[in-house]
């Protein structure tokens, strides 16, 4: 394991000490030709890329020509999931892999891994591949998301791969794409699924250490039950994390859709976008995904489903973990999320917290004007904040609050950045119809200077933890 941070340009990829049984070699697909349509110069800042020419960012991001002094080979990773609650031990990577690993600016570790960039041994009866709207829409969620506050996984790198694709949700044959993300891991909880399953309480215990030296966290509660364990250890970060980006999204009116245990990374970062929305309105039985017919990972349950899953990390701990220390980790989360969620509200709002029982009652306000008024989220959060009470009642819990604003342009714009289906359809459409890339970057640029105006969110205080 790596114990210190080094220069990430010349730090040998640290996966490799799990490399042998954490997931399998594979190569890129060969596309038919490569157009390079996005390149984040904001993200490759962060672990020295940037500078790279677009032949060269083609060449690595195109065609996954190997970056200088890192895996020589990509992995497809092996993890096992439980998907709408049904466990399933025959997925991994089926269209992507773990293309590099660098250190960011701030000595993170980082990962940059695909979508859509061929078939792996996990692939099953899939073509491995990725539509071209498909990343469009990656980039969109991607992007609304960190103007927002929420720890997210950054749209690297969009290629157009030119393969016609035949989809049966979508007007096929469609444009296709291979996609990079720059992400913080891809150790998903169901990377400890299928260790249990498989019975391996060596590499279970190689995976933790690995975890806890990659990902550090803050250390247990002082009378947490068994809180030297480094599987103990582990959860109690995990849950932290989980309850925090669970928040996030609550706070973001932002409905994932497929809340799967292999779709989450217990680095606490979102990633993955398939079938997400945004609010249109305060509805808690929102749901995403059409084929989610019973509302399993609807927007009012996503805390539930998180929690679910954090759950099974720790039935897969027990594997090498005391059962007290872990029960008592996973009884943080409730807790955790009620204050995470305080701290985003207010956060967006623009005030400063003033209590859990006042702050509660102005959440629980916020909450009934939007289902009374059917005001979209974005708007709301807009038109309020600050104090900029619209109604009575939210003016009276809103007087005693301070507000903790820096001046910016943005927040006397209307109306405030959103990201609605129709919209990101006419932006879809432009590209579809006629190769117009204007209204999407034009898109990314006004959605940066709202995450400008609402800046980082706060972290949270020591004795919250």
């Amino acid at each position: 394991m790596v114990e210190k941070p080094q220069p990430h340009q010349d730090t040998p990829a640290p996966i490799l000490t799990l490399a042998d049984w954490i997931g399998d070699p594979v190569d890129p697909a060969s596309f038919p030709e490569t157009k390079l349509r996005w390149r984040n110069d904001r993200a490759a800042a962060t672990v020295e890329l940037d500078k790279l020419s677009d032949a060269e960012w083609v060449a690595h991001f195109g065609r996954f020509e190997p970056l200088p002094g890192n895996l020589e080979k990509s992995l497809a990773l092996r993890y096992h999931g439980h998907q709408f609650r049904v466990y399933n031990p025959e997925i991994g990577d089926g269209r992507g892999f773990l293309f590099a690993q660098l250190r960011d600016d701030r000595g993170r570790l980082l990962d940059l891994g695909t979508k859509g960039s061929g078939q792996t041994p996990y692939s099953r009866s899939g073509d491995g591949r990725l539509t071209l709207k498909g990343a469009v829409r990656e980039l969109l969620a991607t992007e609304m998301l960190q103007a927002l506050g929420v720890n997210t996984s950054h749209t690297f790198s969009i290629v157009e791969t030119g393969e016609e694709l035949w989809r049966g949700d979508e007007p096929s044959p469609t444009r296709s794409a291979v996609l990079t993300r720059l992400s913080h891991g891809h150790i998903r909880i169901g990377t400890f699924q299928r260790l249990l399953a498989h019975d391996e309480p060596g590499h279970m215990r190689e995976l933790v250490e690995y975890c806890l030296t990659q990902f550090p966290g803050p250390p247990p509660p002082e009378n947490a039950p068994d809180r030297d364990h480094p599987a103990i250890r582990l959860l109690h970060q995990v849950v932290e994390r989980m309850a925090d980006l669970a928040a996030s999204w609550m706070v973001a009116g932002f409905v994932h859709g497929v809340l799967n245990t292999d779709n989450m990374n217990i680095s606490g970062e979102s990633f993955d976008y398939g079938p997400w929305r945004w609010l249109p309105r305060w509805e808690p039985g929102f749901t995403a995904a059409y084929f989610d017919h019973a509302g399993l990972y609807a927007f009012g349950r996503q805390p539930e489903a998180v929690g679910w899953n954090c759950a099974q990390l720790a039935t897969a701990l027990r594997l090498i973990a005391p059962s007290e220390g872990l029960i008592a980790a996973l009884e943080r989360f409730g807790p955790l999320y009620a204050e995470h969620l305080r701290r985003r509200w207010l956060w967006r709002l623009g005030l400063k917290p003033q209590g859990e029982t006042q702050d509660g009652a102005l959440i629980a306000a916020c909450e009934r004007a939007m289902q009374e008024s059917g005001e979209q989220p974005d708007t709301f959060f807009h038109t309020h904040r600050g104090g900029r009470a619209q109604s009575e009642e939210l003016a009276r819990l809103m007087e005693d609050y301070d507000p903790v604003l820096s001046p910016h342009p943005y927040r006397q714009e209307e109306p405030p950045q959103s990201m609605l289906i129709d919209e990101v359809e006419t932006i879809w459409s432009a590209i579809d119809e006629r190769d117009d890339w204007e209204p999407l970057l034009e898109k990314v640029a006004a959605i940066r200077r709202a995450g400008e105006a609402h800046g980082a969110p706060p972290e949270p205080a020591a004795q919250d933890r």
